[in-house]
């Protein structure tokens, strides 16, 4: 299946759930609990604050070698953002990606993901873990701050 396959089917849409596919277009479903919901919220209004323009994306999904994966949170610059707004998944990361943790979660598959969104052009990735301290990383390395939205609270 390819993603956009997956926006045109009524049965698929205002899931209790996030899904993506992987790279044999199986859809991958992960239920999320409130605290998930409560931190991407904050995160996008915290990007709103710190940023001077660009697009917050929330469930962003993002075209990758590996099949359609959706950051819980992106941040766009206005540029990048005109030439994928039209598009049903990003062909190119949004400059920030962020991922909000769960118990579910392992580090193998957050660490492949992080690749992906780098690999697809993002120039950080996020992680919130689930007490809602931020890590920040470029392609290199973890961060002390972002580079990229430098007031940006590590702990929200």
């Amino acid at each position: 299946m390819k993603w956009p396959e997956v926006c045109a089917r009524s049965d698929l849409q205002n899931l209790p759930f996030k899904i993506e596919l992987n790279e044999q277009g199986q859809i991958i479903m992960s239920p999320v609990k409130v605290y998930h919901s409560a931190y991407q919220g904050k995160i996008a209004a915290l990007l709103y604050v710190n940023t001077d323009g660009g697009e917050v994306l929330a469930e962003c999904a993002v075209n990758t070698k590996k099949g359609t994966k959706v950051a819980d949170v992106a941040w766009s610059s206005g540029e990048l953002f005109e030439r994928i707004k039209k598009e049903t998944e990003c062909s190119i990361a949004p400059e920030i990606c962020v991922e909000v943790l769960s118990e579910s979660n392992t580090d193998d598959e957050i660490n492949k993901k992080k690749l992906l969104y780098f690999e697809n052009g993002a120039k950080e990735v996020w992680m919130c873990s689930e007490s809602g301290t931020i890590r920040f990383y470029n392609h290199d390395e973890e961060l002390e701050n972002s580079d990229q939205v430098p007031k940006f609270p590590r702990q929200i």
